[in-house]
Parts: structure tokens; C-alpha cells; sequence
């Protein structure tokens, strides 16, 4: 389940034209404006990559022999910030990222809720100067290992219609 969800990750990864940094256990981890100069629209792409990433999750069955199980289901998060990245180790030499950048990012994901995209206040106002037509629904104040408390952004598509989609309700 996990390779024909993490396939299905990879093409939407190039696709949005983002870096697949690694998958650590079930979690996948991207990033934009790194590897590539993509400082007027990194958080536009990640909030599209998301969306993206939520629809593959909801169509990708738990068990192919057995469709009673369902569909995947998946929380989202991100941040913006410094990072530092290498390739790391000589035995099995990996491409990683560090700093407190990723810790927050991870955080988002962890305070996500199901099938919902969380950011960062930073990503947020980046995401609105970036792509004004995606939804940005605040959560307020929300208590965050290792950081205390932050004001998050609940991030949501807007259909053609205006109405807001919030993939947390499908």
C-alpha cells in the first residue's frame, strides 16, 4: 500500500516540481525553493502538492483484495523557513535536511487532522501574497512540542463557485 501510495506521491512530486527529500516510515517529506529557485511561488506549490497528495490518498485503496477496507486517509503540514541539507553517512549516504524548520514542519503534520492541510502563520502569509485564491482558515493559538504556542492556519481549496472545500469534511 504504502509503494503504490508513495508512487503516486512521486509523480505529483514532479508533477508540482518539488524535492522528494525522503519517506521516514509513513511519512513522505518534500520540499520546495531548495534544490531550485522557487522563491515567488515555493508555498503555492506545496499547498498545490497537498491538495493533490489528499485526492491520491482518498483514491488509494488500503488492500487491493479487499476493498472493504477503504481508502487511505492523511494529515498534511508544512512550514517555511532556513534549513540546512547534505548527503550524509558513507555505508547508505542520504540527501537530508536539519533544523528547526523541519522540526516545526513536522509539527504541522502531527497537529493536522485528517485529510486537512496545516501551516505554519509564516507559511501562511506567505501562501496568501503567493496565491491569493487558496483559503486560509485560522485556527488560532494551539499548543506545539517544543515550540509552545503558535498560531496555525487551516489551508483549504476554493472551488470555482467560491465555495470553500475543506478536504477535512469528505
Amino acid at each position: 500500500m504504502l509503494d503504490r501510495l508513495y508512487s503516486a506521491f512521486d509523480n505529483l512530486s514532479k508533477q508540482h516540481d518539488i524535492f522528494k527529500v525522503e519517506t521516514i516510515g509513513d511519512a513522505y517529506m518534500a520540499v520546495t525553493n531548495l534544490v531550485k529557485d522557487q522563491e515567488t511561488d515555493h508555498a503555492k506549490r506545496i499547498a498545490e502538492f497537498a491538495f493533490d497528495a489528499i485526492k491520491a490518498a482518498n483514491s488509494t485503496l488500503i488492500d487491493i483484495d479487499d476493498s472493504t477496507q477503504g481508502y487511505v486517509n492523511i494529515r498534511v503540514g508544512f512550514h517555511s523557513g532556513p534549513v540546512v541539507a547534505n548527503v550524509v553517512g558513507s555505508r547508505s549516504p542520504r540527501y537530508c535536511l536539519f533544523g528547526d524548520s523541519v522540526n516545526t514542519a513536522s509539527r504541522m503534520e502531527s497537529n493536522s487532522k485528517e485529510n486537512s492541510i496545516h501551516c505554519s502563520e509564516r507559511s501562511a502569509m506567505l501562501l496568501g501574497e503567493q496565491a491569493p485564491e487558496i483559503s486560509l482558515v485560522c485556527r488560532g493559538w494551539i499548543s506545539v512540542k517544543g515550540k509552545g504556542d503558535m498560531k496555525t492556519y487551516w489551508v483549504e481549496k476554493t472551488v470555482e463557485d467560491n465555495a470553500v472545500m475543506n478536504y477535512g469534511d469528505i
